[in-house]
């Protein structure tokens, strides 16, 4: 039994299904794990949701410093203990859903200073999480984050593609996705249901279209994905309170076909509506 086993066992830890806790205890993978996400000696780094502190130990070995941010009160304990001697860690419980995160990140590295996150998040707040980290301009230069497979898909989902949905059009503004390593369930105490996926995402400089209204643009996704069946038309008029005429012009005007569909537009389509109806309606 290792030292982060001996933890858990110790503090007489109990796994919470309503928290979506999945612990991973084989070092050939953890090592694999901390060597995707690129840590280097001059990188801080954010962990959301350390679990039992298996992750975490190798990423101290190769960062700079690292913040971890863990919801359950249970694991502080057993974190503090695992971790012991590891003078670059910072414990703090604490909810990544709600948290100020650019406050913690800015007492630990400093006002401003890049830094990198990992996590590992359950499917229930996957996209809250990483909607906050995406958009919330903090100053990330990457992300790595386990996630369920179906969403890693969703992450690199391309227009037309099953799984392309508003999560896909959002991480393509703001970053670069790829798959570092698939997961299979039976790496994980107590296994789930399905498969996982650890994610690499590597944040833009600039977006696609640096002259678009990034709110106003994922306004837009928003509403084509709304409600799926429908066409691009049908969509704007509610979601922007448009005549079908200022709907068909604003449509016409980005060069979109008014029978298009959400699921087959990029990112680019989604910026050039966004610019036209803030012709149209003065948005």
């Amino acid at each position: 039994m290792g030292r982060h086993e001996e933890a858990v066992a110790k503090h007489g830890f109990r796994f919470k299904h309503s928290l979506g806790q999945n612990f991973i205890f084989d070092e050939a993978l953890l090592d694999r794990l901390a060597e995707a996400a690129g840590v280097t000696a001059q990188d801080d780094v954010l962990e959301i949701g350390p679990g039992s502190g298996t992750l975490t130990a190798r990423l101290a070995a190769r960062a700079h410093r690292v913040l971890a941010l863990e919801l359950d009160r249970s694991l502080i304990p057993v974190l503090q203990d695992a971790l012991a001697g590891r003078g670059n860690v910072t414990l703090v419980q604490g909810d990544a859903t709600r948290a100020d995160l650019c406050g913690l990140a800015a007492q630990a590295f400093g006002e401003g200073r890049p830094f990198l996150v990992v996590a590992n998040l359950p499917y229930y707040v996957t996209t809250p999480v990483l909607t906050r980290l995406l958009t919330e301009g903090l100053p990330v230069a990457r992300i790595a984050v386990m996630v369920q497979r179906e969403v890693g898909e969703k992450l690199m989902a391309q227009p037309g593609d099953a799984a392309y949905c508003l999560l896909s059009v959002l991480c393509a503004w703001h970053a670069k996705a790829r798959e570092a390593l698939a997961v299979p369930a039976a790496y994980f105490i107590p296994q789930p249901k399905v498969d996982s996926s650890f994610m690499v995402l590597d944040m833009r400089e600039r977006p696609p279209v640096p002259e678009a209204d990034a709110g106003l643009t994922m306004r837009v996704a928003r509403a084509a994905f709304a409600m799926r069946r429908k066409t691009m038309l049908n969509n704007l008029q509610p979601a922007f309170g448009l005549t079908r005429e200022q709907a068909q012009a604003c449509l016409e005007a980005a060069g979109i076909e008014p029978a298009a569909r959400g699921e087959t537009l990029s990112v680019q389509a989604f910026a050039a509506i966004a610019q036209a109806l803030a012709q149209i309606k003065k948005i």
